[in-house]
């Protein structure tokens, strides 16, 4: 059975979203969750559930929290004992394969980076989102914010990342590696797509080319490499849009009473497309290039979304992404590929 830690102190309403999700990856997962923080918080909120001792969840406590304004170096500094650095150290002594943070994405990035450690061939680790296309298959964006500067050789890391998590989640065949720019001609772009180009046709993959930011949803590329300043502004504009765009949807068919016949129609369709922009479906980003897995959810998380980031880290686990990462770096830093 997988085992996977869960930071329970890291989100905006902890432990309850943590626990509760939980609950929900041990009873319908089939994987081992062990939950990561002050023990009397985390063992109160596990006794509303009265079932929860016939479950494969344990406690592992850990003294200290990392809050929302803590920098990333205190944290990594002054706080030995938070919760995300003990359950990242469960990982790196083989206790856990997998760990689950609704913290301090910062402070997540910096921990888990320095007590799991980097995979060989790998610069620095990379967030990937996954985003709804209109084809039905999720497009991966790689990065949307671990590295804010980028060369590059980093790109390229990126796309051999963002290319092994497409086929291991989400089973594309040969998934189409395209590099975010302003315009699809190789020519236009800034001085890092331009220079990153020449190095991914070089690699053994998919390479499309130049993409823009409106193919991101259309379904004709699968895997979006950018520098994190790009990736994070781009995963945050849709964020916001999809937010306006319910509300709007939500709005108009309640105004009339016309519309509100409309509306119980329209009921199922409008849960159709929540489901399909539900961040929450998704489980979270998850850090790749790291050594064992780790998965990144928003500090707002509910028990649904704890719950999917549990369930992608296992299969994260289960696919041994790491290792497949760590394989095809190792091949291309051997040809001075990458």
């Amino acid at each position: 059975m997988l085992t996977i830690a869960v930071d329970a102190m890291g989100g905006d309403h902890c432990p309850k979203p943590e626990v509760e999700g939980s609950i929900l990856a041990a009873k319908s997962l089939g994987v081992k969750v062990v939950l990561v923080g002050r023990e009397e918080a985390v063992k109160k909120e596990l006794e509303r559930y009265g079932n929860w001792r016939q479950l494969p969840i344990e406690i592992h406590h850990a003294n200290e929290v990392i809050t929302m304004e803590d920098s990333a170096g205190r944290a990594l500094r002054s706080k030995k004992d938070s919760s995300i650095r003990v359950a990242s150290r469960l990982v790196r002594e083989g206790t856990a394969q997998g760990v689950v943070s609704a913290g301090n994405t910062g402070a997540v990035m910096a921990i888990t980076k320095m007590v799991q450690g980097m995979l060989p061939g790998v610069d620095r680790p990379a967030l990937a989102s996954a985003f709804p296309t209109l084809n039905g298959s999720p497009a991966v964006m790689i990065d949307v914010g671990a590295n804010i500067d980028c060369s590059p050789k980093m790109l390229a890391q990126f796309s051999v990342m963002g290319n092994i998590y497409s086929k291991v989640i989400f089973h594309t065949k040969d998934p189409r590696v395209g590099i975010l720019s302003i315009g699809e001609e190789e020519h236009k772009g800034n001085q890092l797509t331009r220079d990153a180009t020449p190095l991914l046709k070089t690699l053994d993959l998919n390479f499309i080319g130049n993409v823009e930011g409106r193919d991101l949803y259309t379904g004709t590329v699968d895997v979006i490499v950018c520098d994190g300043f790009v990736g994070n502004v781009a995963l945050k504009v849709s964020e916001g849009l999809v937010d306006v765009i319910r509300e709007m949807l939500r709005d108009s068919m309640t105004k009339t009473m016309t519309r509100k016949i409309g509306a119980l129609l329209a009921k199922g369709a409008f849960a159709d497309f929540k489901k399909h922009v539900d961040v929450d479906e998704y489980g979270g980003a998850p850090l790749l290039g790291l050594k064992g897995i780790c998965i990144i959810c928003h500090g707002r998380s509910n028990a649904k979304a704890i719950k999917n980031a549990i369930r992608v880290a296992a299969e994260f686990a289960s696919g041994k992404i790491d290792d497949q990462i760590a394989t095809e770096l190792t091949h291309w830093a051997s040809k001075q590929v990458v």
